[in-house]
């Protein structure tokens, strides 16, 4: 009887530690890119490509939507007919990530956008929500301004865990009033450690695409000075912007017309 009970307890023992570590493995699987999810959805695209003769399973976006943000997989496009379940870790499961597809118009390459940088500037736009103009205490370089986090209400300053190397990132805005992140840590390390072929004018935020699953998102155009070291490339910024209201202008008369 008392090797019975012994047996017992181990079985129940055993079963609470299963139990225990399960909620742990999920949690961790929702907010960990995951190779054969990405795998998985990226052949469910190029079937449904192929199928659809070219086009994407995207969502709807604004046109002046982040280029990283905007073109997110429309899963229900996708199943059942070529893919079995939604990932574990995408945002429609609840995990962090939502999944993207890069370069639509020729590689449409699956990617992911870490969620945690939208939430940490989703709080921040709540709390600029009490002020009429959003507290700065420096600026970096042109157009590029320090947030005062304490007038926010903040004890700390706000960052964003690195998806690449685990670095708090600070968080800035520009003059438009739009927040970013700001990876000159991870390229810096990237430039350092692969000593990439890159100049004045590139946008080097392409060789974290090159090299991870995550897209910098919520980030502003980066170049390399004449030393080699990253810098803002706001001249990019300001053209991509002044791009997009044109052709907002553009599309606004053009509907006038016809209406």
């Amino acid at each position: 009887m008392k090797k019975l009970s012994a047996f017992l307890l181990v079985i129940v023992t055993a079963v609470l530690l299963v139990g225990c570590a399960y909620p742990e493995d999920e949690k961790r699987a929702k907010v960990v890119p995951d190779a054969d999810n990405l795998a998985a959805v990226q052949r469910a695209v190029d079937e449904y490509r192929e199928a659809t003769g070219g086009l994407v399973p995207i969502k709807n976006s604004e046109l002046d939507t982040d280029i990283y943000i905007k073109y997110l997989i429309d899963f229900e496009k996708l199943m059942p007919k070529y893919l079995a379940q939604i990932p574990g870790n995408a945002y429609e499961k609840g995990g962090i990530f939502q999944y993207i597809i890069w370069d639509p118009e020729n590689e449409a390459k699956v990617k992911l956008v870490d969620l945690n940088a939208a939430e940490r500037i989703r709080e921040i736009n709540i709390r600029k929500l009490s002020t009429e103009y959003l507290p700065i205490k420096g600026v970096d370089s042109d157009n590029v301004f320090k947030i005062n986090f304490e007038k926010l209400g903040y004890k700390t300053e706000v960052t964003v865990k690195s998806p690449y190397s685990g670095t708090e990132l600070p968080i800035f805005m520009t003059g438009d009033g739009e927040m970013h992140v700001d990876y000159s840590v991870d390229l810096g390390q990237l430039l350092k450690e692969d000593k990439p072929d890159v100049k004045p004018g590139d946008d080097i935020r392409q060789l974290l695409i090159d090299k991870y699953p995550v897209v910098p998102a919520y980030s502003l155009p980066y170049t390399v000075d004449e030393k080699g070291e990253p810098i803002y490339y706001m001249d990019a910024y300001n053209s991509d912007a002044k791009k997009a209201r044109e052709k907002l202008i553009q599309e606004y008369e053009s509907k006038n017309k016809k209406d």
